[in-house]
């Protein structure tokens, strides 16, 4: 059995925090990205939590993010923000880009926010969470590094590609929250995978001849499976669209990885829609969505997307999370 240990939000936030300074982030970068670390704790995700500290750390000490960079902030127009991430962490600059956005969509009705020369900002749905807690639909987009081949080819073009999705609820918090790839499974499980010297299951992963393996170096060396065939191949394409060109970043086919520290800053992008539902429902829009919930929560062992965060996320606020040791004396020795 693994050994565990038990830590609170705060602390896996504080952890987070003074290892990325120690690595050479500014404070003010690396507070966004603590506390969103121990949010993705709190939400089970632990693919994308502290396992990815390391990584980030790695990543300021040799130049593939810069710790220390200034996002700078442009109204093109009066409901579009835009926001240079100037290759640093995506968090300090999605912080700055909702500070416009949020008062923007209140008022107008809708905003948009575009960033470009951004980076990995992990976990999509804790960001389209905080739309959804301010009382706006929050839609989201984020690309990456090219893993998933169109249909029909083995060569990689686009990446996972993630999509999220929250909905405000009349209690402040996010009713519905639909966060997910475009492949069958994140890029970054497969990475976990392939540290823990494990095979993955059948249907995760391709070889570099574009074969079905169990393999996760093969598929790390290949390409991720599009959900659901040439439709997750669409979705792949809507979010590089929307998170690249609309905002003027890399092209996932051309941007470096997020792993291992090659290639210099990916210079990805993020593109949010926050958008106001009582303006465009005229006032109908908690009641059309509790009746749209109670048509999921009606049948018994009905799942809603978001019920599994929601819950891991209470017993976290209450209990702690149980972390692994080894990947705790891991970051530890960072600080």
């Amino acid at each position: 059995m693994t050994d565990t240990e038990t830590l609170s939000l705060t602390e896996i936030e504080d952890l987070a925090f003074r290892a990325l300074v120690k690595a050479g982030t500014i404070p003010e970068n690396a507070r966004p990205l603590a506390a969103a670390t121990a949010m993705t704790e709190a939400d089970g995700i632990t693919s994308h939590g502290l396992a990815y500290i390391p990584i980030y750390a790695q990543h300021v000490q040799c130049g593939k993010v810069d710790g220390r960079a200034k996002p700078t902030l442009s109204r093109p127009s009066a409901a579009v923000i835009r926001v240079d991430a100037a290759t640093g962490f995506a968090h300090p600059a999605i912080d700055m880009g909702f500070d416009a956005l949020v008062p923007t969509a209140r008022e107008m009705g809708v905003g948009v926010l575009a960033i470009h020369n951004s980076y990995n900002c992990g976990v999509l749905g804790v960001h389209t969470r905080r739309l959804a807690e301010a009382g706006l639909l929050g839609i989201g987009f984020t690309n990456a590094p090219a893993s998933i081949a169109p249909a029909g080819g083995r060569k990689p073009v686009v990446g996972t590609n993630p999509i999220s999705v929250a909905a405000p609820g009349a209690d402040g918090s996010a009713a519905v929250l639909i966060d997910q790839s475009a492949s069958t499974i994140a890029k970054s499980e497969v990475m976990k995978y392939a540290r823990e010297g494990k095979s993955v299951p059948e249907g995760w992963v391709l070889d570099a001849d574009g074969h079905p393996t169990t393999d996760p170096e093969l598929g790390l060396k290949g390409s991720m499976v599009p959900s659901g065939g040439y439709k997750g191949v669409g979705i792949a394409l809507l979010v590089e669209m929307m998170a690249a060109t609309m905002t003027g970043a890399t092209l996932g086919s051309v941007a470096s990885p997020f792993s291992g520290t090659a290639g210099g800053p990916p210079r990805t992008g993020q593109f949010f829609i926050a958008i106001n539902p009582e303006a465009t429902s005229g006032g109908a829009y908690q009641a059309r969505l509790s009746d749209l919930i109670a048509s999921f929560q009606d049948q018994d062992g009905a799942r809603l997307p978001g019920d599994a965060r929601r819950t891991f996320r209470a017993r976290a606020e209450a209990e702690g999370v149980a972390v692994n040791t080894t990947l705790l004396e891991k970051v530890r020795a960072l600080v």
